[in-house]
């Protein structure tokens, strides 16, 4: 028998039945009577997160996270700056501040020692990436594409200019870039257009998919082809495939169904094939599990083997916090508490769902920053609270 688990209260294709995934296997089940247990088995209620007192900020600001800093951009200022505070110490003055070209949106990724920040216009498309010091802001290199962080290297691209999804896929070439001095290390053509992921983990690899399905992993220091292979039709983008727990992981349709594959890496070969449900498929990695939801709940699969560790019926009312792009922390969920004042927060991960705690009510534009969660209380300032109490 199934054990569900129960705390109360992006794209897929169409499935031919409403079949779950494949049972969980035996640690499986092991690992949900003990989440279950750990969740329901006499425990008392949620209590309040600890806190720590963020920074001001400004009522039209934006809140980035990169590394250990946490990034607030006033565009109201003359010209817009950005301030630099630590993540680990919110409540302390800026690391530093400086003054950054206008902009319609910002984002950002920390690369070892250094900041890269992108510059988005009205239509979300992209007009450039800075590269600053993590360390004092100071301005080292900018180039007119969008970078990834990837180890000791990053990666420029250009994205495809699109009104309705932004971002989603590149093309023209993927260029490897030197961080200390911003210069194109290597460079590989895009024939029409592709989409590319920076594998989480040491060595830096960078995914990139053609729209035909070919399929590539190159070192990021010297773009040297370290796997190829040939992916089934699927609508490929920034979240599939994806790679976990070393395997890389696609939703596709299969005719007139849908099903999840996972191929090893490098080498690309087919593990495993599991079918899921119609309708609207998530696939995110929460600590090196396939973690999905789709209108029935959330569920998780073994990336080695597509067997299901553990499944959440309930976990559809709950709604994940931005975290950092290819990130394989537990995930991070809120929903309103029952009496419609405060919020609970939970985590997700190979031990399924864990209530943390609560949050006082109103809290907005909340994102994950390692082991904390930090969110808006009030228009005038943010609050972060630790995760690892």
């Amino acid at each position: 028998m199934d054990v569900l688990i129960d705390l109360g209260e992006s794209r897929g294709a169409p499935a031919q039945d409403e079949r779950p995934p494949a049972a969980p296997s035996r640690p499986g089940r092991v690992a949900l009577v003990l989440a279950v247990c750990a969740l329901l088995g006499g425990s008392t209620a949620p209590a309040r997160l600890p806190s720590q007192a963020g920074p001001p900020v400004p009522g039209r600001s934006t809140l980035l996270v990169a590394g250990e800093l946490l990034l607030v951009v006033d565009p109201d200022a003359g010209p817009p700056t950005v301030s630099a505070y630590d993540a680990t110490a919110p409540h302390r003055p800026p690391r530093w501040r400086v003054a950054v070209p206008d902009a319609a949106g910002w984002s950002a990724q920390a690369a070892g020692d250094v900041l890269l920040l992108t510059e988005r216009d009205q239509a979300r498309q992209v007009l450039a990436t800075a590269a600053r010091s993590m360390r004092d802001g100071k301005p080292l290199w900018r180039r007119a594409e969008r970078l990834y962080a990837a180890g000791d290297a990053a990666v420029a691209v250009s994205e495809v200019r699109s009104a309705s999804e932004p971002g989603r896929r590149v093309e023209g070439a993927v260029r490897g870039v030197d961080l200390t001095s911003g210069a194109t290390r290597w460079s590989m053509s895009v024939p029409s257009t592709a989409v590319v992921q920076v594998l989480p983990g040491p060595p830096a690899r960078v995914l990139v998919v053609q729209d035909d399905g070919l399929v590539r992993l190159l070192d990021a220091r010297d773009g040297v082809v370290h796997g190829q292979g040939s992916l089934p039709p699927a609508d490929f983008g920034p979240d599939n495939p994806q790679a976990i727990g070393g395997h890389l992981v696609l939703r596709h349709p299969t005719g007139t169904a849908a099903a999840v594959t996972a191929y090893d890496l490098p080498g690309l070969t087919r593990r495993w094939e599991v079918p899921v449900p119609r309708g609207e498929l998530t696939l995110r990695n929460c600590q090196e599990l396939v973690c999905a939801q789709d209108r029935h709940g959330r569920w998780a699969l073994d990336p080695a083997t597509g067997t299901r560790s553990w499944v959440w019926p309930a976990g559809t009312r709950w709604h994940t916090v931005a975290g950092s792009r290819g990130g394989t922390d537990a995930l991070v969920l809120l929903q309103p508490a029952a009496d419609g004042h405060r919020v609970l927060v939970a985590t997700v991960g190979r031990d399924g769902p864990r209530v943390r705690g609560i949050l006082p009510s109103g809290v907005t534009d909340c994102r994950r920053a390692g082991p904390r969660l930090i969110c808006r209380e009030t228009d005038a300032r943010v609050t972060v609270w630790p995760l690892d109490t």
